[in-house]
């Protein structure tokens, strides 16, 4: 099986243990990084997360000066360029983690909940299927636990695992040997808790005979891993497109099955007129909303807690 289909079968059978799951998402601060898989582990308040929305709320938003009891001019409750400000304001808005209000032609805002402590860990996922080709794997772990943005990084595979493979990688990085077919997943080696509160070392770029790196605060890190958390819980792992052929069955979780292929396809490179077995049809209807929420507490749409004012939907 190809790496996507990996990737997929692997979020799929996470999802089905209950675990919040996404991919390919941004796991850096400075640099340029990205994750194939994210699990979000919730805490004890992940329902008031929930009940809020099941979008992204904006990092400004978040970080603001705002509160769930006065409400203050919005320009005053932001560190940030006033654009970054006024698209913060008008998203959280719309996403129902701010009400506005107008006095004296100003906009006054106000969070309808405190934003909660929602997240207990990340895990985040390197996919290397067939460890024979690991391209650049050592230097995207070691990038990966020196930063230490994730809780834990683990390496899932579905070849054998050799102690010549462990002693590759970090020590620190967990490693599962997954089967894409019957989706057994197998704990070869437990993965280390990094120090997600303290500094960390982020690789920028690597040349030869030179690595150019930075360190990141705590602080820093503390708003990406918010960062990472919320797109994570707005976006899912269903992010991919059918393809319209009629030769594309998608299973129970919504893999994208290719039944000339025998196996799950990317549609933007593998499907189309160019496919012997092409035979060209309406993109299969799945409901990714649905089949998330019966499989984990995300919620699509929640109650939420918006406190409406008087007069409030004239300013929205």
């Amino acid at each position: 099986m190809r790496e996507f289909g990996f990737e997929l079968a692997l979020c799929a059978a996470l999802e089905r243990e209950g675990h919040l799951v996404s991919r390919q998402l941004g796991g850096h601060v400075h640099g340029r990084r990205i994750l194939d898989t994210v699990l979000v582990h919730p805490s004890d308040e992940f329902e008031h997360r929930a009940a809020i929305t099941p979008e992204r709320i904006p990092s400004a938003a978040i970080e603001a000066d705002v509160g769930p009891g006065r409400a203050r001019y919005w320009k005053d409750a932001f560190d940030c360029h006033p654009d970054r400000a006024e698209r913060a304001v008008e998203l959280a808005s719309e996403r129902g983690f701010f009400e506005r209000e107008r006095r004296g032609g100003r906009t006054y805002v106000r969070q309808t909940a405190r934003y909660p402590d929602w997240v207990a860990g990340i895990t985040a996922i390197e996919n290397k299927p067939d460890l024979d080709r690991p391209g650049d794997l050592q230097t995207q772990l070691r990038t990966d636990v020196s930063l230490g943005l994730a809780d834990r990084v683990v390496l899932a595979t579905a070849d054998y695992v050799t102690r010549a493979h462990l002693n590759r990688i970090p020590e620190a990085v967990g490693v599962w040997r997954f089967d894409p077919d019957s989706g057994d997943r197998e704990v070869v080696r437990g993965a280390t808790d990094l120090p997600t509160a303290k500094a960390g070392i982020e690789l920028l770029e690597r040349k030869p005979l030179r690595a150019d790196v930075r360190v990141v605060s705590a602080v820093e890190k503390a708003r990406a891993r918010r960062r990472l958390a919320e797109r994570a819980y707005a976006k899912g792992w269903r992010s991919f497109d059918y393809p319209p052929c009629a030769q594309c069955s998608p299973d129970d979780d919504g893999l994208p099955h290719c039944a000339w292929k025998g196996r799950p396809v990317r549609a933007s490179e593998e499907c189309g007129p160019d496919c012997r077995g092409h035979e060209e049809a309406d993109a299969p209807a799945v409901n990714a909303e649905v089949l998330r929420a019966e499989r984990t507490p995300w919620d699509p749409d929640p109650d939420g807690r918006q406190r409406r004012q008087s007069g409030l939907d004239r300013f929205g």
